[in-house]
């Protein structure tokens, strides 16, 4: 039977006062990845149904070819409009899981503890763990099943300080999760700004940036084999 993998996406079109929602790259480049290595896709979000896709994801060089490729894919579309709301359930019915980013997930991941007890659920059961971007938001507060920060000591990436500095909205984020993950004792570390990178740590990958779409699905197809 194929692998059943979970690409998570929030719920929010806003984060505080500020437009956003998913990255569409973020979304689209797994997917194709993972369905061209043999996985069964599952679009789950936290409240269910349409995910809410960053306006500035939709334009210029951030459209790439595999968001038009989505956008033209009628089932990949109707995923999208009507993905599965996140049960606990998920962390025994999923393989594993990619969480992808987009500022959105700064309201609906950082501070949801159904989603947080799913990872640590994934996590405890050695499963593989995808995070993009703004997608680790969802690992700040999770836990180790010793009760100790779950990215303490882990070798990691996401969203850089200097890049949430450079699009204007580092006073509007909860927190800065680079700085987060390195209060953590997490070994963070980066590209250039906007340079795709991904790290593997044990079961654990976690990309850089929006360019770090393919690299870190790549690498967490190597681990989900």
């Amino acid at each position: 039977m194929p692998k059943k993998i979970g690409i998570i996406c929030t719920s929010a079109c806003t984060m505080g006062d500020h437009e956003t929602g998913a990255w569409f790259e973020e979304i689209a480049t797994p997917y194709y990845a993972l369905k061209e290595a043999g996985m069964e896709i599952v679009l789950v979000s936290p409240k269910g149904g349409e995910i809410p896709l960053d306006k500035g994801s939709m334009q210029g060089d951030f459209f790439t070819a595999d968001c038009k490729k989505f956008s033209d894919d009628a089932e990949a579309m109707a995923a999208l409009k009507s993905s599965v709301k996140l049960e606990e359930s998920h962390a025994d019915s999923l393989d594993g899981i990619y969480l992808a980013g987009g500022h959105g997930t700064m309201d609906d991941f950082y501070s949801n503890a159904l989603l947080h007890a799913v990872v640590e659920k994934m996590y405890a059961a050695n499963k593989p763990i995808a995070a993009d971007c703004h997608g680790p938001a969802a690992l700040v507060k999770c836990k180790k099943p010793d009760g100790t920060p779950l990215m303490a000591g882990k070798k990691m990436t996401c969203f850089a300080d200097t890049e949430e500095t450079a699009v204007g909205l580092h006073e509007k984020v909860p927190e800065m999760i680079e700085a987060a993950f390195r209060a953590q004792g997490a070994e963070f570390s980066k590209a250039d700004d906007w340079h795709p990178y991904a790290v593997t740590d044990g079961n654990l990958v976690t990309g850089q940036n929006p360019a770090s779409s393919k690299p870190c699905v790549e690498q967490f197809i190597a681990i989900c084999a």
